[in-house]
């Protein structure tokens, strides 16, 4: 049954795609909405991808309830709500944390007085206490490595792969449709956010390298504006890979050459094969000084 309506969203798509797919998700269809709107999209047999401006999340629709994903902030979290009870009747169940960082996790306190059940890795426990926030319920289940949790005969598994961005960040992954929900260490076709807040750039490197070697076709990322597309297909990852490999080999070879000021190595550092990425000109001279200090300060 699942497979036949994945085909029959695939066939949909290929009325409003410039690009014919040839994989059971629609990867090229841009989202609707507005730019500072919100708006939601069904990926298939009741998983849909809610944006709020450049933000997203996922939530699951299942015959025993719902699950939701970041509830980003109190504004979004009441629209998204309010979108779920035009879907279903149905309760949410369970919350899911993608990481500690209040941008994504705030406004739980919607689902909280439904009774819904908040769920993340450990060491959010231990980051909300150091930064607590009335927006933000606190975990009622909380995991060290993985956690799986199944809900009206769906599934949804939970890994932590260590320091990348901060230190409790989890990738969700649908066995089922082989999909990835990925939080901020994967934005297709944009280069790293500003100066990396928070980020441990060889730990990144290092678990998009572990992340790649699990099974999966597609992904969801956390970030993108209503003109880029809901759902990627998995090279997304190694993409971004890439870039941060040829972004810290271009400054690591600029410095053992001899330049060891920031500013210079921002103003003679390019990366010519990223220039078509979103935000390029902006934000890659603070790419370049964040990797400067990764170098010069061990940090």
């Amino acid at each position: 049954m699942k497979q036949r309506f994945f085909h029959l969203l695939l066939l949909i798509s290929l009325f409003f795609s410039p690009v014919a797919m040839s994989n059971s998700f629609p990867t090229q269809e841009p989202m609707g909405g507005q730019a500072f709107g919100h708006s939601v999209k069904e990926i298939g047999d009741g998983l849909y991808v809610f944006r709020w401006w450049v933000y997203r999340n996922v939530f699951l629709v299942t015959d025993e309830g719902v699950i939701v994903t970041d509830p980003l902030n109190p504004r979004a979290a009441e629209l998204l709500r309010d979108e779920i009870g035009k879907i279903t009747d149905k309760p949410v169940k369970y919350v899911i944390y993608s990481h500690n960082h209040h941008d994504h996790i705030s406004g739980g306190t919607v689902f909280e007085d439904e009774g819904a059940a908040f769920i993340a890795h450990e060491n959010v426990q231990r980051e909300l206490g150091d930064h607590p926030s009335p927006v933000i319920p606190s975990p009622d289940i909380t995991f060290d490595d993985t956690y799986t949790l199944e809900l009206g005969g769906r599934t949804v598994e939970l890994s932590y792969f260590g320091p990348n961005h901060g230190d409790s960040l989890v990738v969700m992954r649908l066995p089922e449709e082989k999909i990835l929900f990925i939080v901020d260490i994967v934005t297709p076709r944009r280069v790293a956010f500003r100066n990396m807040p928070d980020f441990w750039p060889d730990e990144w490197i290092r678990s998009l390298q572990e992340i790649e070697q699990m099974d999966f076709d597609y992904v969801i990322s956390a970030h993108g504006p209503a003109d880029q597309p809901a759902i990627d297909p998995a090279a997304v990852v190694a993409e971004q890979r890439h870039y941060l490999e040829d972004l810290m080999a271009a400054v690591k070879e600029a410095m053992d050459a001899g330049t060891h000021s920031p500013d210079e190595l921002k103003e003679t550092i390019t990366l010519p094969e990223y220039e078509h990425w979103r935000y390029y000109d902006e934000w890659l001279p603070m790419n370049i000084e964040r990797i400067w200090a990764y170098y010069h300060m061990g940090w």
